[in-house]
């Protein structure tokens, strides 16, 4: 979606999804992506201006209607809600890799990821979290953390993430 600077979520049936959602990431995070620098970095920006939070990445852009900023309610309640807005840690690796994949200054750009999430990394190593990072957290602030309390591919992300701004930092 050259005018959005992103990709569009889906295509079925000749129609294109236009929902901003961060499965978009990936297509910039990969070492041999099918987009252009120019593509890579409009499809960052887009997901650091709609979906980055200092906790993960939004499902879903709070400017959509279908948005849903909290994870709340009862089980079917939550369930919808789950795919339309709810911020989800683990997307930070792809994020961060993909941010310093076409950053300019990678230093200064994983400085500066690290300095956005030091919310998660007090809550995980200062607060609450006892070391671990949760499942989920809600779309809306203060983005409070939902689902499992200790998720193993949030805590896995987070350690990535933070391997490759240090390696980032180092050259």
């Amino acid at each position: 979606m050259e005018q959005e600077g992103c990709l569009a979520d889906t295509l079925a049936d000749n129609m294109i999804d236009r929902s901003i959602r961060p499965n978009q990431i990936f297509a910039a995070s990969l070492p041999f992506s099918p987009l252009d620098a120019t593509r890579r970095k409009r499809v960052v920006d887009t997901v650091r201006r709609e979906l980055l939070t200092p906790f993960g990445l939004r499902t879903l852009s709070p400017r959509d209607p279908a948005y849903r900023g909290r994870y709340e309610g009862d089980q079917p309640t939550r369930d919808a809600a789950y795919h339309q807005g709810t911020v989800w840690p683990w997307l930070l690796g792809h994020y961060g890799e993909a941010l310093l994949r076409t950053a300019d200054d990678p230093k200064a750009a994983a400085l500066d990821l690290l300095e956005t999430l030091r919310p998660l990394l007090d809550y995980s190593l200062d607060g609450p979290g006892l070391g671990n990072i949760p499942e989920i957290f809600d779309g809306d602030t203060p983005h409070r953390p939902n689902g499992c309390p200790a998720q193993a591919w949030s805590s896995a992300e987070m350690i990535r993430l933070f391997t490759l701004c240090s390696k980032a930092c180092s050259r």
